[in-house]
């Protein structure tokens, strides 16, 4: 009997549920975001009376972030399957969390600054 010795970081079906938890979130608020679009008309007024709302910015943030850890997650996987030399692959991986940091700061500088 061959004895089967799993070696690595074991990320498998906890970065598949997280790729998949996210993709929903996004797609629900993608789906309230288009009948939003077709059922009121397109002005500013509209648009600032929707995010004017806590429940819409608390939605819109969890999209984004949402929307990032999936990023995160697939440029890791990516990263891990083609990029060979770690020296390069962890420059990589320290350049996408610090820009993906940088985009959820500016995110809730934009959402919470909406009057």
């Amino acid at each position: 009997m061959v004895k089967r010795i799993v070696s690595g970081a074991h990320y498998g079906l906890k970065d598949w549920l997280i790729q998949r938890v996210s993709a929903v979130v996004m797609a629900f608020y993608t789906v309230f975001m288009i009948a939003f679009f077709l059922t009121r008309p397109l002005t500013f007024d509209a648009w600032q009376d929707l995010f004017h709302s806590q429940p819409m910015r608390l939605a819109s943030l969890l999209f984004l972030f949402s929307a990032f850890i999936h990023a995160w997650v697939g440029m890791r996987d990516i990263f891990m399957d083609y990029v060979h030399p770690t020296v390069i692959r962890l420059v990589l991986h320290v350049a996408v969390i610090l820009a993906l940091t940088a985009y959820a700061a500016w995110a809730v500088q934009i959402l919470w600054s909406v009057q």
